[in-house]
């Protein structure tokens, strides 16, 4: 099939390329003449493990293509899928002039019947703007061109996109035309093979169903950072608590896991918007208030831990922070607890000494110029002399340290771990002062 793809992000190279690897002729087209002239060149600027690999084998196959041309690109798309940006306003409501932009550029160039997909994340009545944009550009051009608008959100983990779109756990489709439910169907054919994974609803449904999903992640995710603060304060073991729970089908494993709060470029946006789209309905969501909060508090929860460990304060202090994506398996920063807790740290006077195994370019640019913040090569290289090492990401290689040789690297032996990695009795018996999330009072080194 022919398709085209507007937005050449992160969702829009996912997407294209494994629809070109299903055998599709994908065009991914974007404003960014700079960024089409690196993937032109094999050049890939995000991390996403198999990506370089799929993009690479699909272009020299000829199935994917990337250009600034959107007349070309509109011309050439059965299927014309939106995946801009949707930034969030001041206000935290999403702000949709990209995703209308493309609109009105496909409407701009549009001769004959296609089908007009919002992949983007975007509020609850977002189609019905995107269709009047259609309509509006149409009759100003004194043009007649038959088109369908459809929502048809992603799910995809950053980490995992290439598995979660090439075996999805369901594809949510959004549409009041039956006929763009069978040719939906056939695009996703591919994906869906071994059982039927379309569910199909209507447009606001559709849309909705998005904005949820990530809420009740989010809203997991505080719930147990919220309880992971009562454990410790009443001295029980959160990891225990989280086994005891899990156990139970209702509840399960996923997304229980205390840390230091979600970050990213969805779950923070997505619950922002989503209280923004509750006020403009005039309801209060006082859950989703409250998953938001707690978040931002549970950010900074590591920093204040040190407060209370290091009585004289930071000023002057070295501080090794391991890990600054926000989570494992990409480089995006966005939102990361990393980034609030290093900002704390360098406003107390610390200095800090930080090591990813992949997100050292981008934090290059986000510290760029900033006194205070040193990027190492290794994690070792980071804990060289560090008064205290802060563990942010849950990153594979943090997992089963020397513990030893981390003893007599740190110039005083304490961890701050926000990811509950290790046995608190573990680091206690090589000497080392274990602060965790959840776990009681830390275990300290005579």
């Amino acid at each position: 099939m022919r398709v085209t793809i507007f937005g050449s992000g992160y969702v829009g190279l996912v997407t294209g390329a494994c629809l070109a690897d299903a055998g599709n002729h994908v065009i991914c087209v974007d404003v960014d003449a700079a960024k089409i002239e690196r993937l032109s060149r094999g050049e890939v600027p995000i991390h996403e493990p198999g990506l370089d690999a799929l993009i690479k084998r699909n272009a020299e196959a000829g199935r994917l293509e990337f250009t600034t041309d959107a007349k070309k690109a509109v011309e050439h798309g059965l299927f014309q899928l939106i995946a801009v940006g949707t930034p969030p306003g001041e206000d935290g409501s999403a702000d949709l002039r990209y995703v209308l932009a493309v609109a009105h550029t496909i409407a701009t160039h549009l001769k004959s019947y296609c089908i007009v997909i919002t992949k983007s994340t975007v509020p609850v009545g977002t189609a019905d703007k995107v269709r009047a944009e259609l309509q509006q550009t149409l009759a100003a051009r004194g043009a007649k061109a038959e088109f369908d608008v459809v929502s048809n959100p992603e799910f995809l983990k950053e980490g995992a996109a290439i598995s979660d779109f090439m075996k999805p756990d369901r594809v949510v489709i959004g549409t009041d035309n039956p006929r763009t439910t069978e040719l939906m169907r056939a695009l996703y054919e591919p994906f869906t093979r071994n059982h039927d994974r379309l569910i199909v609803m209507d447009i606001r449904s559709s849309e909705l169903t998005k904005y949820a999903a990530n809420a009740m992640l989010a809203t997991k995710i505080s719930f147990m950072n919220e309880l992971a603060n009562i454990a410790e304060r009443v001295g029980a073991d959160i990891e225990k608590v989280r086994v005891g729970i899990g156990s139970d089908p209702r509840i399960g494993y996923s997304f229980i896991y205390p840390g230091t709060g979600y970050g990213g470029s969805c779950f923070p946006k997505d619950v922002q918007a989503l209280i923004r789209s509750s006020h403009e309905a005039g309801h209060e969501p006082l859950i989703m208030n409250a998953v938001e909060a707690v978040n931002a508090r549970q950010k900074q929860v590591l920093f204040h831990k040190m407060q209370r460990h290091f009585m004289d304060g930071l000023k002057g202090r070295t501080v090794a922070v391991w890990g600054l994506a926000f989570k494992p398996n990409t480089d995006d920063m966005r939102e990361a607890p990393a980034v609030t807790l290093i900002e704390l740290l360098l406003k107390a006077g610390a200095t800090v000494h930080a090591y990813d195994p992949v997100a050292s370019a981008e934090a290059q640019r986000i510290f760029a110029g900033r006194a205070g913040v040193t990027l190492a090569k290794s994690a070792y290289e980071a804990a060289e002399g560090a008064d205290a090492l802060a563990i942010v990401t849950e990153w594979q290689e943090f997992r089963s340290p020397d513990f030893e040789r981390l003893k007599q690297t740190l110039k005083n032996p304490v961890i701050f771990d926000g990811r509950n990695l290790y046995d608190p009795a573990m680091a206690a018996r090589f000497g080392l002062t274990y602060y965790a999330i959840g776990r009681g009072r830390p275990l300290l080194t005579d």
